[in-house]
Parts: C-alpha cells; sequence; structure tokens
C-alpha cells in the first residue's frame, strides 16, 4: 500500500508517451505535488492533479508555456490581448478566478510574482502571479497541476491550485530544436531556438542545461480607427486617406513585439551516500514594446504633422536560483533550501510627446524613460519527513515544516520630461510621489499527517500557522479522504480553508494611463489619498474550499475521474468600476478629483479623467466540475491511438458587495459597476471541452485536438452611461501537429493552432459606436477577454534533433 500525505492531486490528463515509442502509456504517473512522500501515483490521491509531460506540451504548438499549458487544461485559460504594459506580461488564470489565486512552484519550491501589475480594465486586472514566459520550455520535464486549496501545504496563493514545474534531470544526452511561424492573417511573425544538454556530475550527480532564444512580432486584429474615418466621412480631413499606413493606422489591439532569452540549469550532486546537494535556476532577459493608440495629426502638428503612435517598451530581466541540501538522519528525511528571485522592469515611451510641456516650453522630448519597477521575494524553507508505525494498516506519514519569507516591491520615477503634468503620451512616467520602496516579512509552520484506518481508507490531515509583519497572523487547515470501495474505483473528497496576503504591487502599485480622450489614475489603496474616497488599506483574503470527486478504472489504462468543487473567497482583492472625477469636460467627482492630486497627478484637458483602485470590495463563490477520461486504443499494425477527453465547467457568482463609500455615493458612482463585477462572473469561458488523440504508427505521428469553448462576456462602458453587453460566443477550436522522425534524432513537425482561423464574435455594435461618438478610436472590434484569443489562426514549423 502506498502511503500519502496531504494535499496531494490526481487524475492524469492523458499522459502521452515519447514520440514514436511502441510501449504501453503508463496508467498513472507518480506526483511530488502537495505530497511529502515518496512513491505516490496520480490516481491513489485524495485531489485531482492532471499531469503533462514534455512531449504533450510541445505538440501544442506553441513556444510559450503559458499558452501550452491553455491549449491543454480545460481548467487554465490565457489573456488574449493586454492594455499598456500588461500586453508585455500576458496573465492566465485557473478555474475562472484571479491570476494571483495560483500558486506557481518550481521543482516543489515558490517562484516570485511578476512586478508588472495588469491594472488597465481588463478580465485579468490585478494579475502579478510568475511569468511563466521566463520559464524555457525546453527545460520542462513534465507539470503537475494540483487543482484544490493548497493553502495549508503551501501558504498563500494557492486558492485554486498550484502548478508544480518539474525541471529536466537528465545526466546525458541532449536535444537541439528551432521553430518558425506566424499567423494567418500574415503577421505575428515568430522563430526561436532552444538546446538543452545533459551531464554527468560524479557518482549520481547531473547537471542539466537549457539555452533558449525566441522572436515574435507584432500583429493587429483591430478596426480601423473611428477618428480617422469620421473625419475622412465628413469632409473635415479627407486627406487623412493619405496617411502612411491608411487604413491600419491604429495598431493598438494585437500582441506586442518581443525579444527574448532564456537560460536554466538543474543540478544534483550526492557528497555522501545520505545527503545530495541541489540546485537550480533560470534567466530571462525580455525586451518588448506594444503600441499605443494612434494620436491625430491634429494632436501635435508641429512635430507630427501625419500623427503619431507612441510605442510602450519594458525591459525585463528575471532571476530566479534555489540552492537545498537534503538527506537522511535518524529515520526523518530532511530538505534545508533557500530561493530567491527578482524581476526587474524599466520602462521607456519612444515616439511620444509630452504635450502639457510642448505646450508650457514650446519644447518636448519624443522619447522618455518612464521609471522602473521591481519585486523580489526570498524564500528559506525547512521540510522533516518521517513514517510512524502505531500499529494501522500502514505506518503514518507525518511531516513538519517551517517558512520564512521577504518580499519587497520598488517604484523608481520617470525623467522628469515623462512626468511633467499628464506626462508623455501614452504611459506617463512614474511621479515622485508614485516612487517608493516597500516591504513586508512572513514566517510560518505547517504540520501534516497522513494515516490509514484500514486498508481502504486514506485520511490526511494539515494545518499551517502563518505571520505576516503588515497582516498579522493566520490560521489554515485542511481535511482530504480517500476510499476505495474496489481496486477500480474510489471516492475522494477535501474540505480546506485558505488565505491570501494581497501582493505589494496590488497595494502600492501607482500610475496614469492616458488615451487619445481621457487619463486615469491606478490609485494605490495603501496610499493616503485612497482615504479621500473612503478606501481602507487592503487586508488579507479567505478562501473556503471543497471538493468531491470518483476515480474509477474502466479497463487496463482506461481511467475516468470526475471532480466537483467549491471555492468561496471573502474579502476579495478586486479592481474597481472606472470612478470619474471629470465626465464629458464636466466635474462628477470632487472627492476623486481631490484624490488624484493628493496622489500628485495633474490632469488637464481631457474631457474623460478619473481613478481606478483595488479594495477588499467583495465575496465570491466559484463551483465546477472537471472530468478526465483517458483511453487508449491499439490499432494493431496499423498503429495506436491515445485519446483524452477533458473537460471544464465554472460558474462565479458575486455573494457580497461592500458598501460604496460615501465620499464616491455622493457623486451617484458604485465602487463596483456592471463592468466590475461581469468581469469577476462571466468573463471566463462557462465551460471548455478538449477531445485530444496522438496516432502514432512507425515514423509518424499525429496530434488532433478539438476544443470547445463556451460563451464568455463582459459589459462596457462606452462612454453615455450605459452598458453594452460583448458576447464571445461559443467556438469550435482545431489543432493538428503532424511529426516524422527522419532519422533517429531528428524530427521535423508542421501544424496549425485554430486550424480553420475562427475569431470571437465582434463587440457590440451599438457600444463601439457609443464610443466613436465620444471620440474613442474604437478599433476593439472582437471582446479582449476572449479565452481562445483575437488573431485567428497560427501556422508553424518545428525541427529538432535529439542525441
Amino acid at each position: 500500500m502506498i502511503r500519502i500525505s496531504l494535499g496531494t492531486a490526481l487524475a492524469v490528463i492523458g499522459s502521452v508517451q515519447p514520440a514514436f515509442a511502441q510501449d504501453e502509456p503508463e496508467q498513472s504517473p507518480i506526483i511530488v505535488t502537495g505530497t511529502r512522500a515518496t512513491g505516490l501515483r496520480a490516481i491513489d490521491s485524495p485531489a485531482p492533479v492532471q499531469v503533462l509531460d514534455a512531449i504533450t506540451l510541445e505538440r501544442a504548438g506553441s513556444p510559450s508555456l503559458m499558452t501550452a499549458l491553455s491549449t491543454t487544461l480545460p481548467s487554465f485559460n490565457t489573456q488574449a490581448v493586454g492594455n499598456d504594459l500588461a500586453n508585455e506580461t500576458l496573465s492566465a488564470r485557473l478555474r475562472g478566478v484571479s491570476p494571483n489565486h495560483t500558486l506557481v512552484l518550481i521543482n516543489g519550491k515558490r517562484r516570485h510574482g511578476s512586478a508588472n501589475l495588469s491594472v488597465v480594465s481588463s478580465a485579468f486586472q490585478g494579475g502579478a502571479a510568475p511569468d511563466l514566459t521566463f520559464i524555457p520550455m525546453a527545460s520542462v520535464g513534465r507539470v503537475e497541476v494540483l487543482l484544490d486549496g493548497a493553502a495549508a501545504e503551501y501558504g498563500s496563493d494557492a486558492i485554486a491550485g498550484v502548478i508544480n514545474i518539474i525541471l529536466r534531470d537528465d545526466a546525458a544526452g541532449g536535444k537541439i530544436s528551432a521553430h518558425g511561424g506566424q499567423y494567418f492573417q500574415g503577421d505575428g511573425e515568430t522563430w526561436g531556438a532552444s538546446a538543452n544538454l545533459g551531464l554527468k556530475l560524479g557518482e549520481g550527480g547531473f547537471l542539466n542545461l537549457t539555452a533558449e532564444t525566441r522572436f515574435h512580432d507584432y500583429s493587429n486584429a483591430g478596426g480601423p480607427d473611428a477618428r480617422v474615418e469620421q473625419a475622412i466621412a465628413s469632409g473635415a480631413h479627407p486627406e487623412w486617406r493619405n496617411l502612411p499606413g491608411y487604413p491600419n493606422l491604429n495598431r493598438v489591439f494585437g500582441d506586442a513585439r518581443y525579444t527574448l532569452q532564456l537560460f536554466s540549469v538543474n543540478a544534483g550532486y550526492h557528497l555522501s551516500p545520505d545527503v545530495e546537494l541541489y540546485g537550480f535556476g533560470t534567466y530571462g532577459h525580455k525586451k518588448a514594446g506594444g503600441w499605443a493608440n494612434f494620436r491625430l495629426p491634429t494632436r501635435l502638428p508641429q512635430l507630427y504633422p501625419l500623427g503619431f503612435s507612441p510605442v510602450d517598451r519594458l525591459k525585463t530581466d528575471d532571476v530566479a536560483g534555489t540552492i537545498g541540501l537534503r538527506g537522511d538522519f535518524a529515520g526523518w528525511a530532511w530538505d534545508l533550501s533557500s530561493t530567491y528571485g527578482v524581476n526587474d522592469n524599466k520602462v521607456a515611451v519612444t515616439g511620444s510627446a509630452n504635450i502639457d510641456l510642448f505646450a508650457d516650453t514650446g519644447a518636448t522630448p519624443t522619447d522618455f524613460d518612464a521609471g522602473a519597477f521591481k519585486a523580489t521575494q526570498w524564500t528559506t524553507n525547512l521540510d522533516l519527513n518521517r513514517q510512524l508505525d502505531l500499529g494501522l494498516a500502514e505506518p503514518v506519514n507525518l511531516a513538519l515544516g517551517a517558512e520564512f519569507r521577504r518580499e519587497t516591491y520598488k517604484l523608481q520615477e520617470g525623467d522628469p520630461a515623462s512626468r511633467y503634468k499628464a506626462g508623455s503620451q501614452s504611459f506617463p512616467g512614474f511621479g515622485l510621489t508614485d516612487a517608493g520602496s516597500h516591504s513586508r516579512r512572513n514566517a510560518a509552520v505547517y504540520a501534516e499527517a497522513s494515516f490509514l484506518p484500514t486498508p481502504k481508507l486514506t485520511i490526511n490531515l494539515a494545518g499551517r500557522l502563518e505571520h505576516f509583519s503588515d497582516f498579522g497572523e493566520t490560521v489554515v487547515g485542511k481535511i482530504s479522504g480517500r476510499y476505495a470501495f474496489t481496486p477500480g474505483f474510489a471516492l475522494r473528497g477535501t474540505a480546506s480553508t485558505g488565505f491570501r496576503a494581497p501582493t505589494l504591487a496590488e497595494a502600492y502599485y501607482s500610475a496614469t494611463n492616458v488615451q487619445p480622450n481621457s487619463a486615469f489614475v491606478q490609485l494605490p489603496p495603501n496610499a493616503a489619498a485612497a482615504r479621500l474616497i473612503g478606501i481602507e488599506p487592503l487586508s488579507p483574503e479567505h478562501s473556503t474550499n471543497f471538493s468531491l470527486g470518483a476515480v474509477a478504472t474502466l479497463a487496463p489504462r482506461v481511467t475516468l475521474t470526475v471532480d466537483a468543487y467549491q471555492i468561496g473567497i471573502r474579502d476579495r482583492v478586486v479592481a474597481s468600476g472606472t470612478l470619474y472625477g471629470t465626465y464629458a469636460g464636466v466635474v462628477r467627482s470632487a472627492a476623486v478629483n481631490a484624490a488624484i492630486v493628493a496622489n500628485g497627478n495633474v490632469l488637464e484637458n481631457v474631457p474623460f479623467s478619473g481613478i481606478n483602485v483595488f479594495s477588499n470590495g467583495i465575496d465570491t463563490r466559484t463551483r465546477g466540475i472537471d472530468v478526465v477520461l483517458n483511453l487508449p486504443t491499439s490499432l494493431g499494425n496499423a498503429g495506436r491511438i491515445d485519446w483524452s477527453l477533458a473537460a471544464n465547467y465554472s460558474k462565479t457568482k458575486v455573494t457580497e458587495i461592500r458598501a460604496t463609500p460615501a465620499e464616491l455615493a455622493a457623486s451617484g458612482q458604485s465602487l463596483f459597476d456592471k463592468v466590475a463585477l461581469s468581469t469577476l462572473e462571466t468573463a471566463s469561458p462557462e465551460y471548455k471541452i478538449i477531445l485530444a488523440g496522438v496516432y502514432k504508427q512507425g515514423p509518424w505521428a499525429v496530434a488532433f485536438k478539438e476544443s470547445l469553448y463556451g460563451n464568455a462576456s463582459r459589459y462596457a462602458d462606452p462612454g453615455d452611461g450605459l452598458y453594452y453587453l460583448d458576447k464571445t460566443g461559443t467556438a469550435f477550436i482545431t489543432d493538428l501537429d503532424i511529426a516524422y522522425k527522419l532519422t533517429k534524432g531528428l524530427t521535423l513537425s508542421i501544424g496549425a493552432n485554430n486550424l480553420f482561423d475562427k475569431r470571437p464574435n465582434r463587440v457590440n455594435e451599438a457600444g463601439l459606436s457609443v464610443a466613436a461618438a465620444a471620440g474613442s478610436p474604437a478599433v476593439e472590434v472582437y471582446p479582449n477577454f476572449s479565452a481562445f484569443g483575437i488573431n485567428g489562426g497560427y501556422y508553424y514549423a518545428r525541427a529538432s534533433f535529439a542525441f
């Protein structure tokens, strides 16, 4: 009987064997996520875990780990497009809640988050989770996704689940790969190369190295700029039809361009038979640039007689490293490790201008240093584990541990020209009042026990105590169990409490977004200016998770898992709706304008201005179900097809809304409007079903995937005081990957994601017309929250050589 400890996960999502292997697929792989015992199979765990091997991820066709996960896991959805700097650091979320509710681990150790907070109104607003872009795909051995609350095991962030990325540990051989592709519409050119090498270190030691480079070009899925079209149609500026690049003058609605260099190392060395020294780390350097809205030729004709399109640029260095010792002593397995991570970003704006500075002085730079932001995390862990024979069906597995973590967040001001009054167009530099350094510490202890009262029943218990320097103490716990009625059928379930400490970025990030006819301030809730509108400093979120599921082996190597879940989150940190100080040139709220001034911002000559702010303002409840069926079929001499059917249904409901502060209510505004509420409740697809098959015969491997995305919807506020509902519609998305093994090591592949070039429904035409009438460019013709993107089909080719 295998012994398990609390919080492990279950249900493998069709583990696919390496390309062209003729062995039968493994029924259930050994997992390490959520357990501190050894030898646990996924199918024996009391909570669901979906395991993806490297070949499965590679066949997804995307060079990005985040995108590969989203096209393979039904409960995982990525951001299609971001606004401003969010377009350079896209986010993803599990089970329809915030990106911040998923804990990311590398080899079981906590990964640091991104400093680039998503702030402009979107379904991913508030996201500051780890940026998976900086994990080289070629370094990944497998990914284990725990679909259960795990705060009692890991602490903050593990409300929706845990993604544990296991790096390759091969001590020999390697692989070299190159790929290229682009969207069907002819843009978004992508190319890259990677190399992985395994080396032996002494007797039993290993060193695994990975290097990767990647380039992705701009895409444009937007419509023509409504302001330009109106000016041409009215006869006011018929000459604008001759502007260079017309009609695609405004390219804000599409992918950012980036170049990316990545490196990773994973190593282990036995100092003695009982002690191993290990270490791993990643380094990434990314240069990215995203188009901002086109500024009309009338905006600053002295410098830009043909108009101008600023580019928001982000240069990011992301570094993480872990070093540790582990071994056995006096019956205890012990593991002492320390992990440090930093995400450092420098912001620039090019091809822009500070119009206020030009009006006051007659001159303005066109390129600006807009400042920088940086997040660090240093975590030290001690984990102990042993088995105790207490006369039960199996020895009790006992785990104890402690953790200390320090986090910092820093904002650095931009150059004087970038922050003068309203600042540089598109992205004003961080102001002197925005800038600052913030930190916090937390210490935690935990205990877990797993035992078998009878040979068929497994019970896991866990508890965790955490103390934060800025919040105080919190205690969470978890109980889970699994009962095997027969060798082929078992029921499992969990109940747990959890928490999430708001990121320092959510608490302290402050910036201004300047659009052609508007300017909005991201007001930090922990700043004194927020008190002027009745917003208090952020406090932790608290959660309650329940799950109940069944595991069935229907035939040899045929497994079915069904798991229902409920996630309740209290005091959830969410973004407000747009809170106007000035609306269509008329003062809407004196309190909002006072908060803007108190925050150090000067906004002039814009018809629409206001703030967005985070607060612990809402309680939510998410209910759903996950289903996974694995079915390998042998065709004899004709080959084999490995089938998997995976589905997720998820529905979030806002169960309570805090009262709007009196300072805002006086202006007739609610803290959370229809846009903010629909962002939480309906902006993720209600369901996602993935049918995948991999056919293998001789040198051929053909991977086919059909994904059904349910409808997602969200209200828009285009500027007339009314709300318009945008819907993606349901969509079938077809992916195809065809690989041929030319020689023992050389494999060529071609494929397509979204083979039939499916796009979401267009946004509400009435709302788009209102936005155009209010002076908006109105180029976002597709819902920006579409889980299957806005760019349509993508085709690619790949060559790899294994040795």
